[in-house]
């Protein structure tokens, strides 16, 4: 069985758009029948001179039309009539396949979007957004440039081939082969130039990726780039990026340009053999003048449109260059999948048991090593350790980003990979030390999650996380735009913020993922009040560095690579004299670990406060 990816793009587009089949077809009927329409000049100069030469015994005569002038006065009506039909069809054409080439574009960005965001987080850590950004966008757009002109090129092309040569046989059949001589060598030509310059646009649409992905890692670095005058540096790396897609580019120009110049000559040998033969063959009475009139302009209008056949063939390969991406994309299988059993929020106790869980990331090394500990409903659990150790994995686990790969995670008896994904999630709130915020205002990003929330409901919450007062002082108070990634704001203004969307989510589990850990003491003391208030009656679980924020924990599960070294309460590990009270005492003072270079006039600072 062929594989999607084996699959020829085009194919594979077909199998999509099935929707629109019908919309294909009929603009496809609308360009045949404006080409049709478009060839019928030729004709028409042909019976005008059959009509000057031949008079009464004109072809149109023998309707029962005698007179010349007459004759020609039909003519000039049936020219209006044709002329308005095909009219009529380009505009058709033209709204159809443009309608059509904005709809696809539309609902394949749309579905390849929904697509990336059911991906599992894996996917994204071992992409750049850039490369992803260039497929939902740039390449998308290729296709719909492609749909938008050269969809309609192509069958007019056909169309043309297919009716003028018709033409010949029925008028001419002795010379019409003439003109048909070059039509091998074009088509030959025409496959040999695809099959050359399909690898070299796919190696353009590959470097056009790795650039757009270097272009959005640095502009989000844009910070960190500046303050190690780095600028150089990175202009450099985008030139070397640039510069490999422009000689990728310069490989398909180079063969691209050669098309149109050989076809001209192929061209040139069919209209010379029907100017010079089937002028032999009139000026000996063997054909007549109107009919040879038609054939030089049809030999025109038949070979001339090939010139463009470079063009659009051009065009094809680079969109089906961009579709082959567009539908990998879409043809990746997500490694998270969603298990049919529902979750409803309301009934969710809260209880977390990891049960003999190992998990390791594609690097092969185990992050989490046999670990089991369980969280009742209701209580705050801290998980401590040194970084590395496994806690920020144990969230991930937790929310379903990645699978265990033995043992078992459960949420109140109920395997996670049992439940719906998104009933899991639903049931946890998420407080990251590294917050995101999206551009839009403050009332904006509170309700993220939550988009129904009156502005009572987000304002009570902003209380309820110390967020409000700083927020009224704002320009434009919860209307105030927060700027990309909430840019415009402190980071201990974006983490109260992101504690004030939880809150407002109000969920059974609460995590927070050193909520506290890059803040000055007055907002730590801030956000430790916040947090009082907004963990009772509900599961918490809290990662943290500093422990002088987590004793008051129901429990403390202490983390050293990957493993369960100890557990109880702050009073119970600090007296043990094992792995957390070493930390404690260092965290407090009693016990420093000098950096190296001590002594050389650099800051001696404890160990674990990272």
């Amino acid at each position: 069985m062929t594989q999607p990816h084996q699959q020829h793009p085009m194919i594979r587009l077909w199998d999509y758009a099935d929707r629109y089949r019908g919309r294909i077809i009929q603009a496809t009927a609308y360009s045949i029948l404006n080409k049709i329409f478009d060839l019928a000049p030729p004709v028409l100069i042909g019976a005008a001179v059959d009509v000057v030469v031949q008079q009464e015994d004109s072809f149109i005569a023998h309707w029962g039309i005698t007179d010349v002038a007459t004759q020609l006065w039909a003519l000039a009506g049936l020219t209006v009539l044709l002329w308005g039909l095909e009219s009529i069809f380009q505009y058709a054409y033209d709204v159809a396949w443009r309608n059509l080439a904005q709809s696809v574009q539309h609902e394949l960005r749309v579905s390849a979007y929904g697509h990336v965001q059911g991906l599992e987080l894996a996917y994204f850590e071992d992409r750049s957004t850039g490369g992803l950004m260039a497929i939902l966008n740039d390449d998308i757009n290729q296709l719909e440039r492609f749909l938008d002109g050269g969809a309609n090129d192509v069958i007019q092309l056909i169309t043309t081939i297919v009716v003028i040569g018709g033409v010949f046989f029925v008028l001419a059949p002795s010379v019409a082969w003439m003109a048909i001589i070059p039509m091998p060598i074009i088509v030959w030509g025409s496959l040999r130039f695809q099959r050359r310059i399909a690898p070299r646009y796919a190696a353009v649409r590959e470097k056009v990726g790795s650039l757009s992905g270097q272009l959005g890692n640095n502009l989000g670095g844009i910070a960190t780039i500046k303050s190690y005058t780095a600028e150089s540096h990175e202009v450099a790396r985008i030139t070397r990026e640039s510069d490999a897609y422009r000689q990728a580019n310069r490989a398909a120009i180079r063969l691209s340009a050669a098309f149109v110049p050989l076809i001209r000559i192929a061209i040139m040998a069919g209209f010379i053999a029907i100017l010079v033969f089937g002028g032999q063959l009139t000026i000996t009475g063997q054909l007549n003048v109107g009919v040879y009139s038609v054939l030089i302009f049809m030999t025109q209008r038949l070979l001339w449109p090939l010139t463009r056949l470079g063009q659009t063939l051009d065009l094809y390969q680079r969109a089906m260059a961009s579709t082959a991406r567009v539908m990998d994309l879409m043809d990746t299988q997500p490694g998270i999948i969603s298990g049919d059993e529902p979750l409803p929020r309301p009934a969710v106790q809260g209880e977390v048991r990891f049960d003999n869980v190992t998990f390791g990331y594609g690097n092969g090394l185990e992050v989490i090593r046999e670990l089991s500990l369980c969280v009742p409903a209701g209580e705050t659990a801290a998980i401590v350790g040194a970084t590395g150790s496994g806690k920020s994995t144990l969230v991930k686990l937790l929310l379903r980003f990645y699978d265990v790969q033995q043992g078992s995670i459960r949420l109140d008896g109920h395997e996670l990979r049992q439940l719906q994904v998104r009933d899991l999630r639903q049931a946890i709130g998420f407080v990251s030390q590294d917050v995101f915020l999206f551009h839009g205002t403050v009332r904006e990003n509170i309700a993220y999650g939550t988009f129904d929330a009156s502005m009572e409901a987000i304002v009570t919450a902003a209380k309820i996380a110390e967020a409000h007062d700083f927020i009224m002082e704002l320009p434009d108070g919860y209307e105030t735009i927060v700027g990309e990634r909430g840019q415009k704001l402190s980071g201990g203004q974006r983490q109260r913020i992101s504690i004030a969307r939880a809150v407002l989510k109000d969920p059974p589990v609460l995590i927070l993922d050193e909520a506290t850990s890059s803040v000055d003491n007055e907002t730590e003391a801030a956000i430790q009040r916040s947090l009082e208030r907004i963990v009772v009656n509900r599961t918490t679980i809290v990662i943290a560095h500093r422990l002088s924020t987590v004793r008051s924990a129901d429990r403390i599960f202490v983390l050293d690579r990957g493993r369960l070294r100890e557990q109880g309460r702050h009073e119970e590990l600090v007296a043990s004299d094992g792995i957390y009270a070493a930390l404690w005492k260092v965290q407090t003072g009693e016990q420093l670990r000098a950096l190296p270079g001590r002594g050389n006039g650099h800051t001696n600072i404890p160990a674990g406060a990272s």
